[in-house]
């Protein structure tokens, strides 16, 4: 993407050299691509507590204060000044890169952030862009306290305006950092602080290029018997959990989501009608957390669970679309009934409460012929049917 700035594309640098590209971790890569975005472009500074001289907390911006001098800032303690700073910046042509330190010190900027940068161009009719880059390291597992271990990221995917991306691998992160520092949107950038620092094998091939758009998803390991649906720290747990699922016979389905906000739907949805079963995998909270937006957006579920305990075979999704949802069941020979069932019935938020309790009559009654049903499967489908009524808007 290109802006009012003298950004170039990722990878095409200008006579400052980039780094050597070491054997990454997730920090390193990270702080190389800042480095390299710098380089490749004046208008691209760094801004936020103790990047300067300290390289951050956790070493990501370590070496740019050295080699950039003043855009590197080092700004007050005061969240909402920072965000707000690179606002104005932004605005001005630059492309700022804030650091919020951590995942829980992101609240005292949430003003700025919902209110102004993911307005602003909205606001001026596409004549002001905004393009910056807000950093949070964020969920747990490095033994810290409250504001240090938490994963917020459902607040600012549901903000309209942002774009909300999480990256997990080293190589990935590198080009998704460029990508989004070349975005002219306002990109907020989280990254899995547990995974900052483990030694990765994946080695840095700077004319390679990125493999994929910012907001695309990817499968990292095929399968046939369940997605699982996971995005930072959470991306490494799934890639082992399913290798240990191969030994037991079982085919999970690994995607790394890598965008929250817009969500890939194309890659979600054909894998789930591939496999007929997806879980999300995620640190956040379970109550309208990223999954339930997921779940709204294309996949209802869970409604079971049996790839992961055992009992019924049946796996009900909904995926919704523009004008409507389809139902997928397991057996691919009654999607496309229930498909049909759904057109004759009309668009969601038409139905009533009858109405719903008819349909989840005829989806019994569909899941019966497909299969037998035990006290198990009994179970999951009134767990289907209370994920039905308010897929329908039923008041």
């Amino acid at each position: 993407m290109s802006g009012a700035s003298t950004s170039t594309a990722p990878g095409a640098e200008k006579a400052a050299k980039p780094k050597k590209a070491p054997k990454l971790s997730l920090a390193k890569a990270l702080n190389a691509a800042m480095h390299d975005a710098m380089a490749a472009d004046d208008k691209v500074v760094v801004i936020g507590e103790d990047v300067g001289e300290l390289g951050g907390v956790f070493r990501l911006t370590d070496g740019l204060k050295k080699e950039f001098g003043e855009r590197v800032i080092d700004p007050p303690l005061a969240e909402s000044g920072i965000v707000g700073s690179a606002v104005g910046l932004a605005m001005r042509g630059y492309r700022p890169i804030v650091e919020i330190q951590f995942d829980g010190f992101v609240y005292p900027a949430f003003d700025q952030i919902v209110s102004q940068v993911s307005k602003v161009h909205n606001r001026t009719e596409g004549a002001v862009k905004l393009p910056m880059v807000i950093r949070i390291p964020f969920g747990g597992g490095i033994g810290a306290v409250e504001h240090h271990s938490e994963s917020n990221e459902a607040y600012f995917a549901h903000t309209a305006g942002l774009r909300v991306v999480v990256c997990s691998r080293p190589v990935d992160a590198y080009w998704m950092m460029r990508q989004a520092i070349d975005c002219d949107d306002p990109v907020i950038f989280f990254e899995p602080k547990r995974r900052y620092h483990e030694p990765s094998p994946d080695q840095l091939d700077l004319a390679a290029g990125p493999a994929r758009g910012l907001f695309e998803a990817e499968v990292l390991r095929e399968g046939t018997d369940l997605t699982l649906l996971a995005y930072g720290p959470m991306v490494r747990t799934c890639l082992d959990v399913a290798a240990a699922a191969e030994a037991d016979g079982r085919s999970l389905e690994v995607i790394d989501l890598r965008t929250l906000s817009p969500i890939d739907e194309e890659t979600i949805c054909e894998s789930v009608r591939k496999t007929g079963r997806a879980v999300v995998v995620h640190e956040a909270a379970r109550t309208l957390g990223a999954s339930g937006w997921q779940a709204h957006r294309t996949v209802t579920f869970p409604l079971v669970f049996p790839a992961l305990r055992g009992g019924s075979a049946l796996a009900l999704a909904t995926v919704l679309g523009e004008f409507g949802a389809t139902l997928v069941l397991t057996r691919p020979e009654w999607a496309t009934l229930s498909t049909g069932l759904y057109e004759r019935l009309g668009r969601p938020g038409e139905r009533n409460l009858g109405e719903a309790c008819a349909l989840a009559t005829v989806l019994l009654i569909l899941a019966v012929a497909a299969q037998g049903l035990g006290g198990q499967a009994l179970g999951d489908l009134a767990v289907a049917f209370a994920f039905l009524i308010p897929a329908f808007n039923i008041s």
